[in-house]
């Protein structure tokens, strides 16, 4: 991804699905006008979800998932079937590719049923109207061929406004801010920052930040003192990376509100409320717990890593408990969460906001307290209360 690529968490994530042989690649490769899925008679010739994020027009950035036959059998189509199931989470459009010349079947409608129990807005696409018209089309359907490109065209535009009407207006921290205020961001560059750029919080942060009119300084932790007497007056509010809350918090004077990257990402993706009282759980450990910590990412975890390194490392000490630590990234979070006392996500920059509300709900279904890196290393520093007080509607809700 370059640096002025949209990173996947901020596409509109499109699913198409349906059985084998609907021709679910060949309408993919149709609307995106290029072969990005391979197509054959023989059934099941989709293994794996396909990604591809790109600019769809009149959409914008979008990431297209490919998914494979919701109708595969034996062994290794329950794994593809479960698969399938997995890409539900991301998904903020489903297309379901459906045979024109069989209309609805009940692996149809069973797919049909999904998205609906999981709020997925949906169109239902009657592929194959070159050599058989659907005789009475539902009121969400429309009649395509990928063979002859007939309606792509009407399908990408229904398609577009799907996404305008399922977009939400969400700011980082311009919503917290005043026009011509100034802030300060705390970016420490250790070893698993990505060599000669700034993690992608960073860079969002930044943005919206300038977007609110308002004026940025950006600083590493050691330079923060000497930041602070360079202003005229006091900045509006100071936000660091959450690893060097503990050194930030004692720079910083009390009446300065002070928040954290992976704080801001969690309200921005939807769980601030939830992890807050998620990190309630800390403090109950006990010896022999199990603690899974999980990132959107798949970075090469490196020396003095945050999740494999850090996290572990201040929940012994704060804790006093030997605890087990596991560790999950990108796609991979478990749907059996049973064996874990607490989830500790990271701000999951790299997701969608469906793709973390999904996994919240399903540590929440299973009763497991669920958290993120911002708010639990608040907690452990001591300072959960301040690092919320841009959130006042919260204070009541601390434990700390």
């Amino acid at each position: 991804m370059s640096l002025n690529d949209t990173p996947s968490g901020e596409r509109v994530h499109i699913g198409f699905f349906g059985r084998r042989n609907a021709g679910k690649s060949s309408l993919v490769n149709a609307v995106t006008g290029q072969e990005l899925a391979v197509v054959s008679d023989v059934l099941g010739t989709t293994t794996d979800p396909v990604y591809k994020a790109m600019e769809l027009l009149p959409l914008g950035p979008v990431e297209i998932i490919d998914t494979p036959g919701f109708d595969d059998t034996g062994a290794l189509g329950e794994l593809r079937v479960k698969k399938t199931r997995q890409i539900l989470a991301k998904t903020d459009i489903a297309v379901l590719v459906a045979d024109s010349a069989e209309g609805l079947t009940p692996c149809d409608n069973e797919l049909i049923g999904l998205f609906r129990e999981k709020e997925i807005p949906y169109i239902i696409a009657f592929n194959k109207s070159d050599s058989s018209e659907i005789k009475e089309l539902p009121e969400n359907g429309i009649s395509v061929s990928a063979r002859d490109k007939t309606n792509i065209h009407e399908l990408k535009e229904r398609l577009a406004a799907m996404a305008k009407d399922t977009g939400t207006e969400r700011r980082i921290v311009g919503d917290l801010l005043s026009p011509g205020s100034t802030v300060i961001l705390v970016t420490p560059i250790d070893e698993a920052a990505p060599k000669g750029r700034m993690i992608l919080p960073q860079q969002q942060t930044l943005r919206d930040v300038l977007d609110a009119d308002c004026m940025a300084f950006v600083t590493k932790e050691h330079q923060l003192e000497a930041t602070l007497r360079s202003l005229s007056s006091p900045p509006a509010m100071v936000i660091t990376d959450s690893q060097a809350f503990g050194m930030v918090s004692k720079i910083v004077p009390e009446e300065i509100p002070l928040t954290s990257f992976s704080i801001l990402m969690a309200r921005y993706k939807g769980f601030l409320r939830t992890a807050v009282h998620g990190a309630a759980a800390i403090k109950s450990l006990r010896d022999g717990d199990t603690v899974l910590i999980s990132e959107g990412c798949t970075h090469h975890r490196q020396c003095g890593d945050i999740g494999s390194v850090k996290l572990p490392k201040l929940l012994e000490k704060t804790t006093g408990k030997k605890l087990n630590i596991e560790l999950s990234s990108g796609r991979d979070f478990p749907q059996d969460l049973s064996g874990y006392a607490l989830v500790i996500h990271c701000g999951g920059c790299m997701l969608n906001e469906r793709e973390m509300v999904s996994r919240r709900k399903t540590t929440e279904a299973q009763g497991v307290p669920f958290t993120n890196y911002g708010i639990a290393l608040a907690m452990m520093n001591g300072i959960l209360r301040r690092s919320l007080s841009v959130f006042p509607d919260l204070l009541s809700e601390v434990e700390e």
